[in-house]
């Protein structure tokens, strides 16, 4: 019910007002079908998008009257939509529960905590996400550590990122280039912070190429500082790419720059060094167990990251617990019981 709206919502929610056919990628991409219902909620404020989900989802439960509505992640559609369901007595089940980066100035931190305090099935992808709920006073029969249902999607992905090879594309290889994704405000919406970072970004092209999917309005911003502009620089900036696509630039890099909470995990999985320009994370898990580390906006912290990130892992090579791709069979079966 909630697939095609969720997938627009996260789109609108990274800022990059994308339309309907970039939606439509990602299902051609991951083998969704054609929803039952498409909301049809586009790009707004944070309010405007709430509002328009809550408005337009009640009647759909009304008429369709389900046993749960589930919930995925942390996006406004999120929050939207177990408030619904909430208000009407519908339960509610949250995949991705128990996140926590606490830190209130992010809207994803206000969207989460309210999907999980209004859920009655809490789906975590880790054990510290199980152990938040219950320092919380979530009744433990209520979590269920199933897993992390974004590694089935790169699982069942993968093969097909693999025969793409997107690097061949760009001219680059296997292990040769950092792949950078920022979209954050707190990173593109300053001009003083996006000056440093796109001073890093020249200076980390100076060592290795680097490849940059951006919006149109961060790359006008970018051109303006006077990079991106001659095709033989080694810093490349280039259009958004679709998940297949992106999957097989991430897998075959030597290195991410990201500000995204699913390329902290995505790179963990694939063994790529990840360096996550954000001052916090709702997935530490990443940190402890996998490839990330966190470092502020800051020029030479930066630098001084990707020189000393690690050699890439073997693909899985986390092992983190039950990040194997089984995570939405966990799910059924709970509901199933």
């Amino acid at each position: 019910l909630m697939a095609r709206e969720g997938v627009e919502h996260v789109i609108a929610h990274t800022g990059q007002h994308y339309d309907h056919n970039m939606s439509g990628g990602f299902f051609h991409d991951l083998g969704i079908p054609e929803p039952d219902c498409n909301l049809e909620v586009g790009s707004g404020s944070h309010v405007e998008q709430t509002a328009a989900v809550m408005e337009r989802l009640e009647p759909v439960c009304r008429e369709a009257v389900p046993d749960v509505v589930l919930v995925y992640g942390d996006v406004n559609s999120t929050m939207a939509a177990a408030l619904v369901a909430a208000r009407m007595c519908i339960r509610v089940g949250h995949v991705e529960a128990g996140l926590r980066s606490r830190d209130w100035t992010m809207p994803e931190e206000l969207n989460r905590v309210v999907a999980d305090r209004v859920s009655q099935l809490l789906f975590t992808p880790s054990r510290e996400a199980s152990a938040n709920l219950e320092a919380e006073g979530v009744p433990p029969e209520q979590i269920h550590f199933v897993g992390n249902v974004m590694i089935d999607s790169l699982v069942y992905a993968l093969p097909k990122a693999q025969a793409m090879d997107a690097p061949q594309a760009h001219g680059l290889g296997e292990d040769e280039y950092a792949l950078v994704t920022l979209h954050r405000p707190s990173n593109v919406d300053d001009a003083r912070t996006l000056a440093e970072l796109a001073d890093t970004l020249a200076r980390m092209s100076a060592v290795r190429p680097v490849l940059f999917p951006v919006h149109p309005r961060t790359r006008e911003r970018l051109s303006g500082l006077g990079l991106g502009n001659d095709p033989s620089d080694a810093l490349r900036l280039i259009e958004p790419v679709g998940y297949v696509e992106m999957l097989s630039l991430v897998r075959s890099a030597r290195l991410v720059l990201t500000d995204s909470g699913g390329l902290q995990e995505e790179s963990s999985y694939l063994g790529v060094p990840c360096v996550t320009v954000r001052p916090n994370t709702e997935r530490p898990i990443t940190i402890t167990e996998g490839t990330n580390q966190l470092v502020p906006p800051e020029r030479e912290r930066i630098l001084d990251a990707v020189a000393a990130a690690p050699g890439r892992r073997v693909e899985g090579g986390a092992r983190i617990e039950r990040w194997d791709g089984r995570a939405a069979e966990r799910i059924v079966d709970v509901l199933l019981r």
